[in-house]
């Protein structure tokens, strides 16, 4: 579906480390969502275009509650971006990869 080395998926255990350096984008979704499956070649498209600026991780919901919980995740596609382990941004729903280049492009 989506190429794991670009976007690796993300368990309880290796989320915090995952996120508490640098930019990082985290991609919360489930596999029965429709916009999620969507979402998942223009989050590996972005994954490529900002290599080396923002680190791209994905969530899944159904197998890592805990996580979304935490951070408030109620609807998906529900994107985070991080700053050293910091919450800074969040967009929730599908969209273009036009404009969701240039949401995280002020992060790049």
């Amino acid at each position: 579906m989506t190429n794991n080395d670009l976007v690796p998926e993300l368990t309880n255990g290796m989320f915090e480390d995952f996120i508490k350096e640098g930019t990082v984008l985290i991609d919360f979704f489930a596999e029965w969502c429709m916009p999620c499956v969507m979402m998942a070649p223009v989050v590996d498209e972005m994954a490529e275009k900002f290599s080396g600026k923002i680190k791209v991780g994905k969530v899944n919901i159904e197998d890592n509650g805990e996580i979304a919980q935490k951070y408030g995740v109620r609807s998906i596609p529900h994107f985070m971006v991080f700053k050293d382990g910091e919450q800074i941004e969040e967009f929730i729903g599908a969209m273009s990869a036009d404009d969701f280049e240039e949401k995280l492009s002020k992060f790049a």
